[in-house]
């Protein structure tokens, strides 16, 4: 069985996350953590991590800490996202690019800045839910 290796963030700013909101037409939107597939030409984790944030909202980061990692069996591939958080350090959205971008099967790919509430939290739709119930519990201000 073949393993692909996803690398995400929760990016955060003062009291505010930057996410992605993903849409197809005709499907429910939400949001989700910044990033992507690792590449044969990241170095590690953390690289890949980097590249993808670039990509998708224009950002760079610091060190980026783990927060969770989920495994997703598939007949042929399992694939193992690991889920990072990581503070802005400069974000330029003129710097986004990537295939993703060129290919419009694959829907949007909004950046938007969530507060760090567990209102905003719960009305963003955040996925997967694993990663909803972290940000829930560990990261967000009260209510």
């Amino acid at each position: 069985m073949k393993t692909r290796h996803k690398a995400h963030a929760v990016l955060l700013d003062a009291d505010r996350f930057l996410l992605l909101r993903r849409g197809w037409p005709g499907g429910t939107p939400y949001c989700t953590a910044v990033g992507g597939t690792v590449e044969p030409g990241d170095a590690d984790l953390p690289a890949a991590l980097r590249r993808e944030v670039m990509e998708e909202a224009g950002a760079g980061i610091d060190r980026p800490e783990p927060i969770l990692t989920l495994t997703e069996p598939g007949p042929a591939v399992t694939v193992v996202h690991h889920f990072y958080t990581a503070r802005i350090r400069s974000l330029d959205p003129a710097r986004r690019h990537g295939p993703e971008f060129e290919d419009p099967d694959t829907g949007t790919f909004t950046p938007v800045w969530i507060e760090a509430t567990a209102e905003a939290v719960t009305a963003a739709n955040l996925q997967p839910p694993e990663l909803a119930a972290y940000v829930l519990a560990h990261l967000v201000g009260p209510p």
